[in-house]
């Protein structure tokens, strides 16, 4: 049986971008039939995994000496699959390897010597590579543009939903019990997610309030709040830190609308899980939104505060003209990006390489 690697260290992190794609994407694998070969996961935390998923796959303990060099795996496995393209460890053998690319934000944040540092890596990366996945068309094409990828099989295959089903108690109460009504988002606190528009946006809508959730520890999250208190915002906007899977779901279930003014994405997967709760969405139109939102999301081409505040007036009041029709299209939408589809188009990505 052939061994196939995956690189997915980053589940430490489970409830970052990356962990959440490692873990869910490793959770599809787990139900798609597979005889011809076996997953190995490197993590940190293996009797966690081996108590949700046991025998399904193989385990290795992740060392963070194996980032280096001299350091790295030295056993040889028929297939390497690194999960994303920030990852530093790599393969001590030149081996089968696949490489997923969620993004090249990189490329513009953070200081010229750390840009060219980061595009080196990746360079190295898709050198490496003998396949190359996207999780968008967006990310396929701005990689292309901005890199000279190599003649490799190139793939696009989108994310799926981490939220598939609904399992909110009813007598369920968060931490922090928001005044309503209010519009929700989540993400990090980063000039990337562009928070500060939703801030700005408030003034011009005193019938909303706001919950922002996600990882508030940056320099980002600090200008953030000097605005909240500069704008005396500080009862109608919430900062919730980050939060858990219940305490998620009930904060898309009871807001108003999801708002996403995101500069840059390379795919967007919390859009999608507000669809699931037939929740208006309100997102950027850039980068990989569109092709997430679909026709009948609601979309800023800019972010002047009152013209940002409009285009949301304009859309609830269209989303309650025709609620029903919304409501399913959302959720049908959302039940379209499905992590078993995900696993699968992955495992027919393995075959490819190991039947070579």
């Amino acid at each position: 049986m052939k061994k196939v690697f995956l690189e997915s260290h980053n589940l430490k992190n489970k409830y970052s971008g990356f962990g959440q794609f490692n873990y869910h994407l490793i959770k599809a694998l787990a139900k798609v039939p597979a005889k011809d070969f076996k997953i190995t996961l490197h993590a940190k935390n293996i009797k966690e995994l081996e108590t949700e998923f046991g025998a399904t796959f193989d385990y290795k303990k992740y060392r963070s000496v194996t980032r280096h060099k001299p350091f790295r795996i030295k056993k040889k496995y028929d297939l390497w699959h690194c999960l994303n393209q920030n990852i530093k460890i790599e393969p001590f053998f030149n081996i089968p390897y696949i490489l997923t690319v969620h993004d090249i934000h990189f490329i513009t944040e953070g200081s010229p010597l750390l840009q060219a540092k980061l595009r080196a890596k990746f360079n190295e990366k898709l050198k490496r590579a003998h396949a190359i996945v996207y999780i968008s068309e967006f990310a396929k094409k701005d990689t292309n543009v901005h890199f000279n990828v190599p003649k490799v099989p190139e793939y696009v295959i989108h994310n799926g939903n981490t939220i598939t089903d609904i399992v909110l108690p009813n007598d369920y109460n968060p931490s922090l019990l928001p005044p309503r009504p209010y519009l929700f988002s989540i993400g990090d606190f980063s000039e990337r997610k562009n928070f500060i528009a939703l801030v700005e946006m408030l003034e011009f809508l005193p019938e909303y309030n706001l919950v922002l959730a996600g990882s508030a520890n940056s320099v980002y999250a600090e200008k953030l709040k000097a605005l909240i208190r500069a704008k005396n915002l500080q009862e109608r906007v919430k900062l919730l830190g980050k939060i858990e899977d219940v305490e998620k779901q009930y904060y898309f279930q009871n807001c108003e609308a999801f708002v996403f003014p995101s500069l840059r994405e390379g795919f967007g997967i919390p859009p999608i899980e507000a669809m699931r709760f037939g929740k208006p969405v309100f997102i950027s139109n850039n980068t990989s939104l569109p092709e997430v939102g679909g026709e009948h999301s609601f979309y800023w081409e800019h972010y002047d505060p009152e013209y940002m505040a409009n285009t949301l007036k304009v859309g609830m009041a269209r989303f309650y003209n025709a609620q029903e029709f919304y409501e399913n299209w959302y959720i049908k939408r959302a039940k379209s990006f499905n992590w078993e589809t995900t696993a699968k188009q992955y495992a027919e990505v393995y075959r490819t390489l190991l039947n070579r």
